[in-house]
């Protein structure tokens, strides 16, 4: 990637809970790659801990999780940081729409390398994100 475009790229802060480590480690060292700082917690309660302590731009949440699963987490994160986008991430269907209701956008955790910037993007406000350029 050409550095004019890394240097286009915010410093925004990322908070992804997800139960799945290995998937919060790609997820922060894609972020990281891209600017941004990362935030992790592999659990809905740290996440919420983290939330409530630390200035979040953009959540990215699994639905599927042990103890608070996805919706339970978005209601108190809408309580704790309500101007902060929440991407929910899902491994298949059966997000039911009480839950949909409480979130900015759903990508599926196979098509998450396609679609996770253009989402923040989109949803932290595009004239503050460029997009990668991905023909370098």
């Amino acid at each position: 990637m050409p550095q004019s475009v890394c240097s286009e790229l915010p410093a925004g802060v990322v908070l992804c809970i997800d139960d799945n480590r290995d998937v919060l480690e790609c997820e922060r060292a894609f972020l990281e790659s891209f600017g941004y700082t990362v935030l992790t917690a592999p659990s809905g309660g740290e996440g919420l801990e983290l939330a409530s302590t630390h200035s979040v731009d953009v959540v990215i949440l699994d639905y599927f999780m042990p103890a608070m699963n996805g919706h339970e987490v978005a209601l108190e994160l809408r309580r704790l940081r309500p101007l902060a986008p929440i991407i929910l991430l899902t491994e298949g269907l059966g997000v039911p729409e009480h839950a949909l209701s409480l979130v900015d956008a759903l990508i599926a955790k196979d098509r998450l390398a396609s679609q996770l910037l253009p989402t923040i993007a989109h949803l932290y406000g595009s004239a503050r994100i460029a997009l990668p350029s991905y023909d370098a």
